[in-house]
Order: structure tokens, then C-alpha cells, then sequence
């Protein structure tokens, strides 16, 4: 059964309540914590786009083009698709030879509310690199160049660029790859459905790649290193994923997912965490849970959660502007 994860109150009263689920694991895959069901299998949504990204060096395109740490954190991202991500865009499509329309995402509104308002009043053209996704879907292309697949078409299941990352998928997760589910995600391209306990192994493992089959070494460590070098482009300003790597100084990787879902590497301490929450809000109570599983967990202390301000606690205000509540966190892990 899922757990309490937050609760929102408007004043002394809770009046809402969300609930889900918590998985911390080792790089093998032992449950260290749990709150809920950390089995649950949901999809990993945007969550899997640092494990996508090594298939980037696995094809040899990291070789072939040099991507710098920008372009690198971009293709692990969802990003706002403000000025500097776009520029980052079309700096890798330039390297590869090709242009916005060759990017399968689509051109929807920026994901930050903020953008997406100022897209909406100035009546913005949409583009590819509106895209949060833009950055995964040039590394699939680099990836199909590299390989010498075509590019037509590389956002199919059948696609021989998706068969060979549903392979990186299930080599990081654990998880067989004829048990791995497999949907459409909003941005085209095929998406995986693993175990919470499997997404926490894979991130407990791209933090610390010695764990990793050795294929897969260098790639773990440069998208570590690049996450954590270019954090502006993994979300950007005022985003939750840029605020905890800056927080961090350099000790983990976190990635938001669709539908309410956040995995966390965290290196040196061989520990992953993926956290579900049911109803899918990633609006309220995602983001403090993160940071009270991280605070409890000792990932950090107290100056790094001051670091990420309303975060933590993100408050309600009327339609005036007043505060007139807030949400808080109250999941409790059970250790083993």
C-alpha cells in the first residue's frame, strides 16, 4: 500500500494529502529504506534520461563529436528552453549536421510556468528547442549518426537506436529486457516501465560506476561530471533538479520524471533513491519529499536544505499573493 508523503495545509488544517512510495537501494539492489511499496512499477519518464545518455558513448558518438559538459547535461535534461538551452540545441545540431526539424519532440510551451507565460503573452513561434526534451532527442540523433542508423523514424519502438537503448535500459536497471514494459512518452519516443527498487539500482550505479558493467564506466562518469558542471542546462533558473545539484556541491545526480517521479544517485555511498508519488502531483508534495528523503538519509545537512529555500516547504498563497499555507513532507522510511 502507498504511504503519506505530504500534506498541504491552508492554515492549521491539512486539507490535502498525497501518497506514494520510496525506494533506497544499493548498486545491487538491496532495499536499504522504503516507504510504501518499493517494487511498485511505474514509468521512469524523464527520470531515464541520464541512463539513455550513455548510449551516447556506448554508439561512440561522444568520441566522434566532443561534447562539452553543456551539451552533455543538456541531453540529461528537462530543460526550460529558455535563451541558453536553445543555443545549446542548435550548437549539437550544428555538430551533427543537421537542423530543428529533424528533432522528432514536437514544440510545445516551455515547462517553466514563468516562460511559458511570456511564450503565451508575446505569442512566441514554438520550435524544437521549446522541447524539455530537445537535449535527449539530440543525443539519439548523435547516437544514430555514429552507429550508421537512419535517422528517419528513430523515435520508434522498432528502431534499431531504441532497441539498443531499451538494452542500456535493462543492463543498468536489472531488469531482463523482455520484462520491461514499454509505452509511448510525451515526447515520441518509446518509454520504460521499471520497478521503483530498479530505478534506485540504476541510479545507486550511474553515481558510483564501478558497479557498472565496464561498457559503461566512462559514460557514467562523464554524464555525472557534466550534470553537476552544467546544472543551468538539467532544468534551469529557478528549476528544483539545477537547485539540488547546486546545493549538492557535486555529491549526486537528481532527475525529475513525469507523473511525479524523481530518482537520486548520490556517490561514494552506493546509494540510489527513486520516489513515486500516485496521484502524479509534482507540483506540491515531489519536491519536499526529495529533500526530507535526502535530509533523513543524511545525503544533506541542514545548510544545503536551507540552500534550497521554499522547496522544501513551498507555500500557498491566495489570489492575492498572501501566504496562506503550505506543504510539507511527513514521510517516515523504514530501514532495514
Amino acid at each position: 500500500m502507498p504511504e503519506l508523503l505530504a500534506e498541504v495545509f491552508r492554515g492549521k488544517i491539512a486539507e490535502s494529502r498525497h501518497y506514494g512510495h520510496v525506494a533506497v537501494c544499493d548498486s545491487s539492489g538491496r532495499i536499504l529504506a522504503w516507504a510504501g511499496e518499493p517494487d511498485t512499477v511505474t514509468y521512469i519518464r524523464s527520470a531515464a534520461k541520464p541512463i539513455q545518455a550513455l548510449n551516447v558513448f556506448a554508439s561512440g558518438a561522444y568520441e566522434k563529436y566532443g561534447f562539452t559538459d553543456e551539451e552533455l547535461a543538456i541531453m540529461c535534461s528537462s530543460h526550460f528552453g529558455g535563451e541558453m538551452h536553445q543555443r545549446v540545441i542548435l550548437g549539437i545540431l550544428d555538430k551533427l549536421g543537421l537542423t530543428l526539424d529533424s528533432l522528432l519532440c514536437g514544440c510545445p510551451l516551455s515547462i517553466n510556468p514563468e516562460l511559458r507565460e511570456k511564450q503565451l503573452r508575446e505569442n512566441v513561434e514554438l520550435r524544437q528547442y521549446n522541447s524539455d526534451c530537445s537535449g535527449k532527442h539530440c543525443g539519439f540523433l548523435a547516437a544514430c549518426l555514429a552507429c550508421g542508423y537512419p535517422t528517419e523514424g528513430y523515435n520508434r519502438p522498432e528502431h534499431p537506436l531504441q532497441r539498443d537503448v531499451l538494452k542500456i535500459v535493462s543492463d543498468v536497471s536489472g531488469v531482463p529486457e523482455d520484462e520491461i514494459a514499454v509505452g509511448v512518452d510525451g515526447c515520441t519516443v518509446p518509454v520504460h516501465a521499471l520497478p521503483l527498487r530498479n530505478m534506485a539500482m540504476a541510479y545507486a550505479r550511474i553515481a558510483n560506476p564501478e558497479k557498472l558493467p565496464e561498457q559503461y564506466r566512462f559514460g557514467a562518469e562523464r554524464v555525472f561530471r557534466a550534470m553537476n558542471a552544467a546544472p543551468e542546462m538539467v532544468a534551469g533558473t529557478g528549476g528544483f533538479c539545477t537547485a539540488l545539484l547546486r546545493a549538492a556541491e557535486g555529491s549526486l545526480i537528481g532527475k525529475v520524471g513525469a507523473e511525479a517521479v524523481y530518482c537520486v544517485g548520490v556517490k561514494g555511498r552506493d546509494l540510489g533513491i527513486a520516489i513515486k508519488v500516485d496521484d502524479g502531483n509534482g507540483a506540491r508534495p515531489l519536491r519536499p519529499t526529495v529533500i526530507r528523503v535526502l535530509k533523513t538519509l543524511g545525503v544533506l545537512n541542514d545548510g544545503q536544505v536551507a540552500a534550497l529555500g521554499s522547496f522544501a516547504e513551498p507555500p500557498v498563497y491566495n489570489d492575492v499573493g498572501a501566504k496562506v499555507g503550505f506543504t510539507r513532507s511527513v514521510v517516515e522510511l523504514h530501514f532495514s
